[in-house]
């Protein structure tokens, strides 16, 4: 009896402690994690959410999905594209430009206006494992409540193509074939994450170093396109094949 309690005590005390760590290594994240829309003064409302979006780099880059950014901006109309943030405790408005792109893995990099934010560190993606736990932080339903970023947690259920062959030449689309030529691996999640949720990061609860980007509709619709209904299973693209494009990115900011 008296060992059984012990191990129900370790049991506890190791939980106890798991839940701190995320909690302080979130203190760390959520300075970096930043709202991706447009911003138009004579429109109402003047503010368009489209995703979540993460600082990198030197801190004035922002790493996201590229079906978050809008495909024009009505510039007649002074619309720009734009990154929101929360900095002493005042909701901020920075415009932002896309620097480059990757259009096969769906991701964006974005240079900031401004002084350089705290930025996240990139993990080893490659050394991801199923069956391990991670977290991310972001903006699923916008930013209706404001600028505070919701944290899940979330398992790495599997490691997967990024496309798999249909049952019937009817379910095919652009983008189902276009991804079945070149298919790629991408963490299976067991977490729901929304729309607003594509281009958070997924991090490592102990260090906060990122080896995923949540993205909730370039995969899915490739993914589950057989169902009718979602089925809740989120994805995420593996960080590693950002490595390069931003690189890139912060080269031409030189």
């Amino acid at each position: 009896m008296k060992l059984s309690c012990f191990l129900m005590g370790v049991l506890m005390a190791w939980g106890v402690a798991k839940a701190d760590e995320l909690a302080d290594t979130l203190e760390r994240v959520k300075p970096s994690i930043v709202g991706i829309g447009t911003y138009q003064k004579t429109r109402t409302p003047q503010v368009e959410f489209r995703g979540t979006g993460f600082v990198v780099g030197d801190g004035l880059h922002v790493l996201t999905n590229l079906h978050v950014l809008p495909t024009v901006l009505d510039q007649k109309k002074l619309e720009v594209l734009a990154v929101f943030t929360r900095e002493g405790g005042k909701e901020t408005l920075r415009p932002a430009e896309v620097v480059d792109n990757d259009g096969q893995h769906d991701l964006a990099v974005l240079k900031i206006a401004g002084n350089p934010m705290p930025s996240l560190n990139m993990g080893n993606s490659d050394k991801v494992r199923e069956g391990e736990s991670y977290a991310f932080t972001g903006y699923p339903i916008g930013v209706v409540l404001g600028l505070h970023p919701a944290t899940h947690r979330a398992t790495i259920s599997a490691i997967t193509p990024s496309a798999i062959p249909l049952q019937r030449a009817g379910q095919l689309n652009p983008a189902v074939i276009e991804r079945l030529q070149d298919p790629y691996n991408i963490f299976q999640l067991d977490a729901t994450a929304y729309p607003g949720n594509s281009g958070s990061p997924l991090y490592s609860p102990a260090t906060g170093s990122v080896i995923g980007i949540i993205n909730k509709v370039f995969v899915q619709e490739t993914k589950e396109s057989v169902l009718s209904k979602p089925s809740g299973i989120t994805y995420a693209i593996p960080i590693r094949y950002a490595d390069n494009l931003l690189k890139k990115a912060l080269r031409k900011g030189e």
